[in-house]
């Protein structure tokens, strides 16, 4: 399995790039989002790959992230729903914003991107709602906690929720400010889950939050 490619672009095509890596050319193929951070032809580029194996095709898919390549793969795993499609929903939404749509039940941004219906779209949230704060937690574990302006940021949480990983609680919250919760409620949820399960890790609170954050109805 061939997990990551760094080298020298050699060519950059519409759907995907020419990359050398001591002289051995790798097509690397890539959403649209992806190909559009890529430096230009000439320069150096790392990407994380899935080498997808079929009887009559070899293709390598490139992300910049290691949450794009779990989205990846959890998309082609939904009936229907293969490399292009996954790629377009990607290029379209990008990581975080997948994880937003899915997380929210928000079917009509999955259906934006090009070539996936209505069905389709309906399908990868019913299936992947319940693995979207698996993935958030990935995102979060490698991001700093978004500053917040005017230092009004959440207040600190309860007893109960201290007692949950700070890590976990931290993660918790960056990850449900990027869905767009404001400080104040997204703390608050998490508080709550935490006092409910002080055991839970950065997934499960952020799976208990979205609970209590849902509209009710």
């Amino acid at each position: 399995m061939i997990g990551r490619v760094a080298g020298r672009i050699d060519y950059r095509g519409a759907d995907h790039v020419l990359i050398d890596v001591g002289g051995v050319g790798y097509v690397v193929h890539v959403s649209e989002r992806t190909l559009a951070a890529l430096p230009a032809a000439g320069a150096a580029a790392a990407l994380y790959t899935d080498l997808i194996v079929r009887e009559d095709l070899l293709q390598l898919v490139g992300f910049q992230t290691l949450v794009e390549k779990e989205w990846h793969r959890l998309l082609t795993g939904v009936q229907g729903v293969g490399t292009k499609a996954a790629l377009a929903i990607l290029g379209t939404l990008g990581p975080e914003g997948v994880s937003r749509a899915i997380a929210l039940g928000d079917s009509a941004s999955v259906r934006a991107a090009p070539g996936v219906g209505p069905k389709i779209a309906q399908r990868v949230v019913n299936e992947l709602k319940d693995k979207a704060p698996g993935v958030m937690a990935m995102g979060a574990a490698t991001a700093p906690p978004p500053a917040v302006a005017g230092g009004d940021g959440p207040p600190p949480p309860p007893a109960a929720a201290a007692a949950a990983s700070g890590a976990a609680t931290s993660e918790a919250l960056s990850a449900l400010s990027n869905l767009g919760y404001a400080p104040a409620e997204a703390a608050a949820a998490v508080a709550e889950t935490a006092r409910e399960t002080p055991e839970a890790d950065t997934a499960a609170l952020i799976r208990g939050a979205l609970r209590r954050l849902a509209p009710a109805g």
